[in-house]
């Protein structure tokens, strides 16, 4: 979780977050990133069908009821159709807490090499709460990092994972361009830990398109479904890590997934799942705490008893392509070449990026690196 949970804590009571956005319904503005979904040919709250952009729950007629789950936001989804299932206020805009981390994995893991070794910085090793102890000065496996941020759900080591792409900035640009790549405009990425900031936000939709990409990813599923590990805070020290997601010991089928908490997100959670061929994922937002793995489970179980027997009531949009990218981009901020200037190691290594992503670089170092 992006904050350690208080023992007892009372429950959410639904709707609007505190600090939090649910999507209004009827005429609607820009997007939380300020463009009406890149070049303005399709506004968010459309991304995935029509039927997604109502706060209410959504399931076709004849499907078997939906378990009541005490949460302001959820999606059920088929991860290799991509058929969305059922869905409760898709596109609403709420903090996300540690289901972030995901979103700084999958746009980290392709650019920094596991063997590299990260500086822990002041900032990264000031991070709290939620810390597997990260040392300011000392040097980090990146490796040991992402198992830290998946299992563990550790905040100092998503700062330190992102300031390896070479800056703090820099890092927060390109996960901000993943999710647009991803065509997840809902997301709002200010920490890369998920830890609160004013304007972060996430929709249970876009979660689920994050999600989506991670499962493609055999180094996330590996560090993810992680039972156990050692971390060594310093030469002769370790600490063990014992991953948090019950999902994958107490739920059949449960191959992943990520927890989330914080005060104002309330809890938060993505979780995976397969059975007989059939892989889901489901993504909840703002739910009364200690209920999150819980409600995951009841609406998997939803959804691997009506896999096949629904229509669908929207549908997981795959990545842009990098034509598309560029071509929703004013012509003055369309980038020249496609690779970024970065470092794991402070060694000032040069890393090629997607080109949906390095696309979406430009824009947003404009204003992060300056």
């Amino acid at each position: 979780a992006a904050a350690s949970r208080p023992a007892g804590q009372a429950a959410a009571q639904g709707g609007t977050p505190a600090g939090g956005t649910s999507t209004p319904r009827g005429p609607r503005g820009a997007t939380p990133g300020g463009t009406a979904a890149w070049g303005g040919a399709r506004r968010r709250w459309d991304v995935g069908g029509r039927r997604l952009a109502g706060r209410d729950v959504v399931v076709s007629r004849g499907a078997a009821p939906l378990p009541a789950v005490p949460a302001s936001a959820y999606v059920i989804a088929n991860a290799k159709t991509g058929k969305v299932l059922a869905a409760k206020d898709a596109h609403g805009l709420y903090p996300p807490a540690s289901t972030l981390k995901v979103l700084t994995a999958i746009t980290m893991l392709p650019l920094l090499k596991p063997d590299a070794t990260v500086l822990a910085t002041k900032r990264a090793a000031s991070a709290e709460p939620n810390i597997v102890g990260l040392l300011a000065g000392h040097r980090y496996k990146i490796s040991d990092l992402f198992r830290a941020l998946l299992m563990i759900s550790a905040n100092d080591a998503a700062v330190s994972l992102v300031q390896a792409s070479g800056s703090f900035g820099k890092g927060m640009a390109l996960l901000n361009a993943q999710a647009h790549h991803l065509q997840a405009y809902d997301v709002v990425a200010k920490q890369p830990n998920g830890l609160p900031a004013p304007g972060q936000v996430v929709s249970a939709y876009d979660l689920a398109l994050i999600a989506r990409k991670a499962m493609s990813m055999p180094a996330f599923m590996a560090y993810d479904s992680t039972l156990t590990a050692r971390f060594p805070i310093k030469p002769h020290k370790k600490v063990m890590l014992v991953n948090q997601d019950y999902l994958l010991t107490k739920y059949r089928g449960g191959i992943g997934g990520k927890i989330g908490w914080t005060e104002q997100a309330k809890a938060t959670y993505i979780g995976l799942a397969r059975r007989d061929g059939v892989t889901l994922i489901v993504t909840i937002l703002h739910a009364t705490p200690l209920t999150e793995i819980n409600s995951a489970e009841r609406l998997l179980n939803w959804g691997f008893a009506m896999s096949g027997k629904v229509s669908p009531v929207g549908v997981l949009v795959p990545p842009l392509t990098a034509a598309h990218v560029v071509a929703a981009k004013p012509r003055h901020l369309r980038p020249a070449g496609g690779t970024l200037a970065g470092a794991s190691s402070g060694a000032g290594r040069r890393y090629t990026l997607g080109a949906g992503v390095a696309a979406g670089v430009c824009a947003m170092l404009l204003g992060a690196l300056a």
